[in-house]
């Protein structure tokens, strides 16, 4: 069975969720991890995975969201992270394509969060955009490890969070044509992947441009089994095994 490390799930993207979790059974999609990142998505969330047994919760505030969290958002957070069903603490990061103009806060309000998962000894989702010097320097200031949600750098910077205990997330990208992830995932192979969609975007080839799910994790799955040459099985085995490794299910 496979494990969707990643995706927004949420009635603002999906009209029926009994079927978008029907449907996820019916590809062989396990459990899935919901990322709540904004104050609005969290509550939503936490009754989504009260209501199915297939979902599990990451919650955290996402970079976009700095300067408009101050402390009673980050102490209803951590509230939050105590509840059943929450595996991880994201997706949080740095954000640099979108929100240069917010750098000092980005940064303060990631540095909190990881301080956060360091207290509660909860693992990380790590949202980076064009910030990756500025992510590995927060990270290395804590003791925690995670999954690097869209890795999309190089050979070098795969080895770099590696080498700090973080995985790899890779998601419907890996199929588009003009992806570059293929030497860092040959030269890394299964030991550091997990599986994700950041549904309902990034849906991989033939599905581009349309509304991702996941249900689609068998083409990513695919994908990478083609480019280290062994069985999508041997794929979603190794894969599942990482996110369990990871993340406390049980």
């Amino acid at each position: 069975m496979f494990i969707d490390t990643h995706c927004h799930l949420s009635r603002k993207y999906y009209d029926d969720i009994d079927n978008v979790i029907l449907e996820n059974r019916k590809s062989g999609i396990d459990k899935i991890i919901i990322s709540g990142c904004e104050l609005e998505d969290m509550e939503e969330s936490v009754a989504l995975a009260l209501a199915y047994d297939d979902i599990y919760l990451s919650l955290g505030f996402h970079p976009s969201e700095a300067g408009k969290i101050g402390q009673d958002e980050l102490g209803y957070l951590e509230e939050l992270l105590h509840k059943n069903r929450v595996v991880a603490i994201g997706e949080i990061g740095l954000d640099y394509h979108y929100g240069k103009e917010l750098i000092h806060e980005q940064k303060e309000l990631f540095a909190y969060q990881l301080h956060l998962a360091e207290k509660l000894k909860l693992p990380v989702i790590i949202h980076s955009r064009d910030a990756t010097r500025d992510t590995i320097e927060l990270l290395r200031q804590y003791d925690v490890h995670g999954v690097i949600h869209c890795f999309s750098g190089s050979v070098e910077i795969a080895k770099e969070y590696i080498k700090m205990g973080f995985y790899l997330g890779i998601g419907g990208v890996v199929t588009f044509k003009n992806c570059n992830l293929s030497n860092a995932i040959l030269e890394i192979g299964l030991n550091h992947l997990v599986l994700e969609t950041d549904s309902p975007y990034l849906a991989p080839t033939p599905y581009r441009g349309e509304k991702n799910s996941s249900k689609y994790i068998p083409i990513i799955a695919s994908r990478i089994a083609d480019t280290l040459g062994v069985s999508q099985e041997e794929v979603m085995v190794e894969t599942t095994n990482n996110a369990l490794s990871i993340f406390d299910f049980s």
